[in-house]
């Protein structure tokens, strides 16, 4: 089975990015949706996590805007790598349980006949992340001082809240991105996804909102902890469709009155969505303290 790659256009920000975003169903939440999630994600941290990490939502929030910034069609290498790293096409996978590592993945996806970019990666994309900013939390813990490596923990934090939102829109996780999916596997493109992406920024949510009594906790497996994620979105996407005649309309100028389910479903997406990526955050702090690191860095 073969889909067209799901990204289109650059991405923008304010009124001038509605008609990307309606062209672009690699798109989850808007813009400002994500810098919500990531800036609720830093509030919702205990205090064990370091300061400077727990404060650094402006950057982490304009960090979060990038891997759509960077789908853009006149980068197109770079377009490609990126597109499919936002999504898990998951009936394409025929009920195989994922490997925990990229290219065992890819592997499968052989096996499978399958064209990873067309089936997507964001486990990955998260699980990689996550690790990553595990390593730079066991410098921080190292050599506490460094500012070098406190922006390189918001940087990682940033580009890991993007991947993290993305997974709790529902239909980042399935076949039927825009739209119920033919026979041929392929969105009819029925501008639902757009619709669904603006929730967050529609609804008017803030950060503390989303944060408020959020208790999250640190993953014991990580990969399976993003798979529970996945599937847990993946129940979401008959009511995303359910609610289709009461999302927001594509026009981002059209008047809409947000309903009351409207309204819950935006406000469980985006609260979940804060859970999830502040568990990353927690997960990472608290695996980085028996992290080992080379002996030869120095710092």
């Amino acid at each position: 089975m073969t889909l067209s790659i799901r990204a289109a256009g650059l991405i923008g920000v304010g009124a001038a990015c509605l008609s990307l975003l309606a062209a672009n169903p690699s798109q989850a939440w808007w813009p400002k949706g994500h810098a919500v999630i990531a800036r609720g994600a830093l509030k919702a941290l205990p205090a064990e996590v370091p300061a400077f990490f727990r404060g650094a939502g402006e950057l982490v929030g304009h960090l979060s805007y990038d891997p759509d910034v960077q789908k853009n069609r006149a980068t197109p290498t770079l377009r490609a790598a990126e597109d499919p790293e936002h999504y898990l096409d998951f009936e394409l996978l025929q009920g195989k349980p994922l490997p925990k590592t990229r290219y065992d993945y890819y592997r499968l996806c052989s096996q499978l006949k399958v064209d990873p970019t067309n089936a997507g990666t964001v486990p990955y994309s998260i699980t990689e992340w996550t690790e990553k900013l595990t390593v730079a939390f066991a410098e921080h813990r190292k050599w506490p001082t460094n500012m070098s490596i406190q922006t390189k923990c918001q940087f990682y934090a940033g580009i890991l809240a993007h991947y993290a939102g993305d997974v709790c829109m529902p239909l980042h996780t399935t076949i039927h991105f825009d739209g119920r999916a033919g026979a041929d596997g392929k969105s009819p493109r029925s501008g639902i996804h757009a619709r669904l992406d603006s929730l967050i920024e529609r609804l008017d949510l803030k950060p503390e909102q989303l944060a408020m009594q959020q208790k999250p906790a640190a993953i014991p497996d990580l990969f399976a902890g993003v798979m529970a994620q996945i599937e847990n979105s993946r129940s979401r996407i008959d009511r995303s469709y359910e609610l289709e005649p009461r999302l927001p309309p594509q026009n981002e100028r059209e008047a809409w009155t947000p309903n009351p389910e409207a309204r819950e479903f935006g406000i469980e997406r985006g609260r979940e969505s804060v859970r999830f990526l502040a568990s990353l955050y927690l997960t990472a702090w608290k695996n980085s303290e028996k992290l080992p690191l080379p002996s030869w860095l120095q710092r």
